[in-house]
């Protein structure tokens, strides 16, 4: 039998963090390990996970608007103390500055709390297999957002090795460096490398604003 993904839940609601919890228990797969009311609390609670077993968890879900330290300065903060775990940030908010901030401080995704309960519990399953998960309204939410200040798509696309572009493919589609290396036949590592070159070339911060930005110009192309 596979082991469960581990999970974190940071919310400064208590009957949030219930109502995650309730909806997760009854998953074999995903197993909770900690939960926090706030940022400082959660990279409290991340150490602790650290010094008993070495490890951290597979996924935090975040809450972005809390009192006190709020859900960016938490991420910013967790990726600042090198914890790699998948962070996916669980919001009310789809305001475009919010969302790419988060984005580009280090997300692996995004969920809406208006979303229903099976959905957000399938894309937490997901988001613990190492995919990019993104609501639905907030895909073109980004997409809008991160498509004005970049170049055009041709211009993008041309400075891209062919490698580069099958990589940029993957990530839009969600998959990890992980599952991508698998897929390509290639270590991790290459990935990692060639992931970094084409962020570089196209101007972005993170693997989700590019899969984003790719997600944005075939909806484009499509509507054209």
């Amino acid at each position: 039998m596979p082991t469960a993904a581990t999970l974190m839940i940071v919310d400064d609601h208590p009957l949030l963090r219930k109502g995650l919890r309730q909806l997760i228990e009854f998953e074999d797969e995903l197993c909770i390990v900690a939960e926090a009311s706030g940022g400082s609390e959660a990279l409290q609670k991340v150490d602790a996970l650290k010094q008993q077993d070495g490890s951290e968890p597979d996924l935090i879900i975040l809450d972005l608007n809390m009192q006190g330290m709020d859900g960016i300065e938490t991420l910013k903060a967790l990726r600042a103390a090198d914890v790699s775990s998948r962070i996916v940030m669980y919001t009310v908010s789809d305001h475009d500055e919010d969302v790419v901030a988060a984005i580009t401080a280090g997300a692996d995704g995004f969920l809406l709390k208006d979303m229903e309960p099976e959905d957000v519990l399938e894309k937490i399953k997901q988001a613990a297999l190492g995919k990019m998960v993104i609501s639905d309204r907030l895909t073109e939410v980004l997409a809008s957002a991160l498509r004005r200040p970049h170049k055009k798509v041709n211009n993008v696309l041309a400075s891209l090795t062919g490698r580069e572009l099958d990589i940029l493919k993957l990530i839009a589609k969600g998959l990890s460096n992980k599952l991508i290396a698998r897929e390509l036949g290639i270590s991790d590592g290459t990935v990692k490398v060639h992931v970094k070159h084409l962020l570089k070339k196209m101007e972005l911060k993170s693997r989700v604003e590019a899969a984003v930005w790719m997600v944005g110009e075939k909806n484009n192309a499509t509507e054209h």
